[in-house]
């Protein structure tokens, strides 16, 4: 029995050095950290490490707390024996901290949707007094609701981008169709890419109504109350059930799963239709639950090398001295560091990550890799 126990030990033992010299401690790092309000967990394991993304790996090693994901603020952290987190709990008045501040991601978590196909959801027909728009406090009037209850909420939605590679966006109208020649600023620009498939259809919310009145026989269609006074509804928007909680609370960090690493994973958008952004802007990526991608999943982000021409060897060469491909005559470049990004939305084919931090803009286009890629 002893010398199980010693085994065990030094099993643990070698577990924990070899977690801290995988997170590789910062130097200079503070003996001890109080957890403020409004702090994050990526903002903290920042102090502590250079691989903010490993903090789990150090706290699960934490025997002191009964759950090593959540922290709250008034704990007391410090760096202890084989530069193991250690906490002395505070006062637990507040709520646990995150990874991510919340309030940033909210709109993406309650307002936008990735789906597959949006042609079978029910419909927008029509508007009280024939109106071509309608917010709070009117009426619309839905086709489709079939099985639906007097009183069960629906978020009236509108498909307005559609995912794809190696073209990452394409503009849609009221309808969900190809707007031809539109409108986003990466519109334009397609990235070389491996992949040639449909990612899905992104929804937006704009506003939520409660069900007056069905289907009669005479009437065919459904009465939506509506409710929200924010973005006007209009004939064609369709609709979804409203759900009470659909999206997580807390993200643990994490490195992605090996299977997600073995495709073509790209930026597909920046938040606000810019081509590209910075620390705590929000990004639609190329991978979903069907790569293995879940919430917390971290990677990072990079600028794929350029394929310059070489007028050195080449001097009468009339190519251009940029591509985006390789070929004869030109010197390929390395790829180059941009940034890291946590995943905190996922869907089948496509996710939304939160940009933590970089040394330059992350931009539509890019390929993300491990978060340890060098």
């Amino acid at each position: 029995m002893l010398s199980q126990f010693r085994t065990v030990a030094a099993a643990a033992m070698l577990t924990v050095a070899a977690y801290a010299a995988a997170a590789q401690v910062n130097e200079g790092h503070p003996t001890t950290y109080v957890v403020q309000k409004g702090d994050t967990l990526w903002d903290i394991s920042a102090r502590f490490l250079k691989k903010p993304w490993l903090w789990p790996e150090i706290w699960q090693a934490n025997p002191q707390v009964q759950n090593p994901h959540l922290i709250y603020p008034g704990d007391v952290l410090s760096l202890a024996y084989l530069d193991r987190v250690v906490a002395q709990p505070g006062p637990r008045q507040e709520a646990p901290i995150n990874a991510i501040p919340l309030s940033q991601v909210e709109p993406f978590l309650k307002d936008l949707q990735v789906v597959d196909s949006f042609e079978h959801l029910p419909r927008v027909a029509g508007l009280e007094d024939n109106r071509l728009r309608a917010s709070a406090g009117q009426k619309a009037y839905v086709l489709g609701l079939d099985g639906a209850q007097v009183g069960q909420r629906y978020a009236v939605v509108r498909p307005s981008v559609r995912y794809a590679l190696p073209e990452t966006t394409v503009d849609l109208d009221a309808r969900g169709k190809h707007v031809a020649g539109a409108g986003s600023l990466w519109a334009n620009y397609v990235p070389t890419s491996s992949r040639n498939e449909a990612l899905g259809f992104e929804l937006v919310k704009v506003n939520v109504g409660t069900i007056t009145a069905l289907p009669d026989g005479r009437v065919e269609v459904a009465t939506l109350a509506l409710e929200d006074s924010g973005r006007e509804v209009r004939a064609g928007d369709r609709l979804v059930p409203v759900q009470a909680q659909p999206y997580d609370l807390q993200f643990i960090p994490h490195p992605p799963a090996a299977q997600t690493l073995g495709t073509d994973l790209r930026v597909l958008a920046v938040t606000d239709m810019f081509t590209s952004g910075g620390s705590r802007d929000v990004i639609a990526i190329s991978a979903g639950a069907r790569d293995g991608v879940d919430n917390g999943t971290v990677f990072s982000i990079w600028r794929d090398g350029s394929h310059v021409s070489n007028r050195h060897d080449h001097p009468g060469s009339s190519r251009m001295d940029d591509s985006l491909r390789n070929g004869a005559g030109r010197v390929t470049l390395p790829d180059e560091y941009a940034s890291h990004a946590m995943v905190f939305r996922t869907y089948d084919k496509v996710s939304y990550a939160l940009v933590m931090e970089g040394s330059k803009p992350t931009r539509v286009g890019y390929s993300l890799k491990h978060p340890d890629a060098q």
